[in-house]
């Protein structure tokens, strides 16, 4: 007699029926992964993907100073001081009410650029040092600053008038219009605290630059250039009524903003932050200078 086998058919194990479960699982994994994936906003799976494709941790392939060079502050060492502001806003004579009196932040200027300035730049800077050769006042421009991609030249006092009068007329230059003159004013500054800024555009070329003039505070006098561009005539009396600078030659400077007997100049830095108590129904603000100190 023969003996049976140990194990029955039915006993034996389904591997296809293990299959298919497997299979089912792994299908019903796969879905939801693919459900959760289509469910998350576009924008945070396009961003992983960018940062999976660029490797930067952000997603982004140009860092800010390469997207916008213009907007780069001049590097380190590549700077002139001229002073500290203590502060928000450098207050001085009177009780700091911005509650920032403790911070310290060094003043400081861009220093003089080096040739070659950059395209249009050393096409204009090379005609106007051309024409001043050709008079005999190479000496005219003290120095050339190109910084967030703007050009200066800085122009010695006596010479502006000329300067100005060049750049407008010189076919290779033709800045026909100034937009106006701005006043600065750096107190540590020695020997340059107050500044006098043009703005002046070439409409035939299409092209911007700035004129610069400093002056000591003990001789603010600048030469007028109304006489070539008659829209300075306002700007200068602005100027000087908040400034203090007094440009020689302008057929009438007079305040323009404040009353004629004023005293001082209100938008230079050691102007006092005083006033006029503003009242109120029922009550009054005091002026700056009465105002609770956060020093």
């Amino acid at each position: 007699m023969t003996d049976a086998p140990d194990d029955k058919p039915g006993d034996q194990p389904d591997e296809k029926h293990d299959e298919k479960v497997a299979g089912k699982a792994e299908g019903t994994s796969g879905d939801k992964t693919d459900s959760n994936e289509s469910a998350r906003p576009a924008e945070e799976r396009n961003l992983e993907k960018a940062k999976s494709e660029t490797g930067t941790g952000s997603g982004v392939t140009q860092s800010a100073p390469d997207q916008s060079p213009e907007n780069v502050p001049a590097p380190t060492g590549e700077v002139r001081s001229v002073g500290e502001r203590h502060g928000m806003f450098g207050v001085q004579g009177s009780g700091d009410t911005s509650g920032y009196g403790g911070l310290v932040a060094a003043k400081v200027l861009p220093a003089p650029s080096q040739k070659p300035y950059g395209g249009w730049f050393d096409d204009v800077a090379g005609a106007l040092e051309d024409r001043l050769e050709a008079t005999e006042l190479s000496a005219a421009i003290e120095s050339v600053v190109v910084h967030r991609g703007e050009i200066t030249f800085h122009v010695r006092r006596e010479d502006l008038p000329f300067v100005a009068q060049m750049l407008r007329d010189d076919e290779a230059l033709r800045f026909e219009f100034c937009s106006g003159v701005s006043g600065v004013h750096y107190p540590d500054d020695t020997g340059r605290e107050l500044h006098a800024v043009y703005h002046l555009m070439s409409m035939t070329h299409n092209r911007l630059i700035r004129l610069e003039v400093s002056v000591p505070d003990s001789d603010p006098h600048v030469p007028s250039l109304v006489s070539i561009y008659p829209t300075l005539d306002w700007h200068e009396r602005e100027t000087y009524d908040m400034f203090g600078l007094i440009f020689d030659g302008h057929p009438a400077l007079t305040r323009v903003l404040m009353p004629d007997d004023w005293p001082g100049h209100p938008q230079r830095k050691d102007y006092p932050l005083g006033g006029i108590p503003v009242e109120y129904k029922g009550g009054s603000i005091p002026p700056p200078d009465q105002r609770r100190s956060y020093n």
